[in-house]
């Protein structure tokens, strides 16, 4: 079974092991091998024939912030969502307000004796309206809205 090779590579683990191994001059090797004289360098260098991993090493998003990157991570893999499952931005945005919807007005949390968001703060801002600035009742969309 061969070796896959990326589009821009020009050497194996065999040459490579090879460039290793040889004791002929870097330009030598070049010219034999029909390798840039850099590349040999490199390989000698080396400890190991295995590819280097390439890109940043500490990736990280462009576009958000390092809160934004991990509530994404944390909600997809509560959702199980795929990056590629949609045809449409407003297919994502549909489905995510159908998720919040049925987690603040369906989902029964353990940590709220039960109750879902939605009753547990119109539970508490009946009993200590002081809590809120303004009454969180008329505010909050029903579940049909």
């Amino acid at each position: 079974m061969g070796q896959i090779r990326h589009g821009c590579a020009t050497t194996t683990h065999a040459i490579r092991a090879t460039i290793q191994r040889s004791l002929a001059t870097t330009a030598a090797l070049s010219r034999e091998l029909g390798i840039n004289v850099k590349t040999v360098s490199k390989w000698r260098k080396r400890k190991t024939v295995e590819d280097r991993k390439t890109g940043p090493t500490d990736p990280s998003s462009t576009v958000l912030s390092a809160g934004e990157e991990a509530m994404i991570v944390s909600f997809r893999r509560h959702t199980l969502l795929p990056l590629d499952h949609y045809d449409k931005h407003d297919q994502v945005h549909t489905h995510l307000a159908d998720f919040i919807a049925a987690y603040n007005f369906a989902r029964r949390l353990k940590t709220l004796n039960g109750l879902t968001p939605y009753e547990y703060i119109c539970k508490i801002g009946t009993s200590e309206p002081e809590r809120f600035i303004v009454n969180p009742i008329p505010q909050m969309p029903g579940p049909n809205t």
